[in-house]
């Protein structure tokens, strides 16, 4: 058999979790641990080289599952936000430290073991990457851990490429052979065991051993039939890391900044200029001002510096709190109008 070989980004479907590089306390482990341990392919370890698509992110802190009073409810409030990155065709979701870690942390798990205590960005980037990923292949992307206890509490994405074993689609989400449907395929590509992959399954419903399907772009299916095929889950370790290690060739071309101090526009009037990349980012506990203010690299900086735009979307608010989750989806309804007008403009333009 021909030596395996690891495989170009553009080839790459979504990525899942590494598992055994795990994201504990906040922190990555970039150095393999053991020399045969299974290789995993990251969405965010190097530039999208793919053809390009306007996309659209979401930055959310960690430390918003510090208020979580049990794991129940932490394992809720991460499936909130899935649902809202699903139902509003996020491309991107970055998880970020906005605090020192402390080993007096509050963690959602009590326990003393290692393999459970995790950090808030820790524990949301598993959630979220594990609700992103196709039923049928989680059990064999993802290991038992106490901290997946609950997800089966939570409402399934129920997003595109979460495809029934009878639906037949132009493409599915696999690892090597497995496309969850009643036969294996045979892809044209080798991968390591573990590798999640986008197929192009064509039309005819051909499951031959001697068909070989293509692995292509998880970008394709948007490219090719205005498909939304899920988000992809970034952790970044400070706050100006969401914006300085962008994956996206160029980087972010619009910051959007929401706060209750932010600037009140109707959504009607509010014009986004037309881009290529855009980050829309929440605050945790004490907003984004206490994040920008507690980055080194950023302090003494105005909120209003750092994003070219600093709104507040929910104006007139009859509680005096509004939680990140509940934000969240207020904000992406807001954005929704213009942001199909700033994507209307980008057509017009190109």
């Amino acid at each position: 058999m021909a030596k395996k070989r690891r495989v170009d980004q553009a080839e790459v479907g979504r990525q899942h979790i590494d598992n055994e590089v795990e994201l504990v306390n906040g922190s990555r482990d970039n150095k393999q641990k053991k020399k045969n341990n299974k290789k995993r392919i990251f969405g965010d370890e190097e530039k999208i080289e793919v053809k390009e698509t306007p996309t659209v992110s979401i930055a959310v802190p960690g430390s918003i599952i510090d208020n979580a009073q049990s794991l129940e409810l932490a394992t809720r409030l991460a499936g909130q936000i899935a649902r809202a990155a699903t139902i509003f065709r996020i491309d991107e979701v970055v998880i970020f430290e906005n605090r020192s870690t402390s080993s007096n942390d509050h963690r959602v798990t009590a326990a003393d073991n290692s393999d459970d205590n995790e950090s808030g960005a820790a524990f949301l980037i598993r959630i979220l990457r594990y609700l992103e990923t196709p039923q049928y292949l989680r059990k064999s992307l993802f290991p038992k851990h106490n901290n997946l206890r609950f997800v089966g509490l939570l409402p399934p994405l129920d997003a595109p490429h979460h495809l029934r074993k009878h639906v037949w689609e132009s493409y599915r989400e696999g690892t090597l052979v497995d496309v969850g449907l009643s036969k294996n395929v045979v892809i044209d590509k080798q991968f390591e065991p573990g590798t999640r992959v986008t197929v192009a399954m064509g039309n005819n419903r051909n499951l031959d051993p001697d068909v070989l399907h293509q692995v292509v772009s998880s970008s394709k299916p948007r490219e090719e039939a205005g498909k939304y095929w899920g988000y992809r889950v970034r952790y970044a370790s400070s706050t100006s890391s969401v914006f300085n290690d962008c994956p996206f060739k160029g980087g972010y071309d619009h910051l959007i900044g929401t706060s209750e101090h932010g600037t009140i526009v109707n959504s009607s009037d509010l014009k986004i200029p037309s881009f290529r990349h855009l980050l829309i980012a929440f605050g945790g506990l004490a907003g984004l001002e206490e994040c920008i203010e507690e980055d080194n690299k950023l302090k003494g900086k105005n909120a209003r510096e750092v994003f070219h735009m600093y709104l507040n979307t929910c104006p007139r608010q009859g509680s005096r709190t509004i939680r990140t989750e509940e934000a969240i989806f207020v904000s992406l309804q807001y954005f929704q109008e213009p942001i199909h007008r700033a994507l209307q403009l980008l057509g017009a333009e190109s």
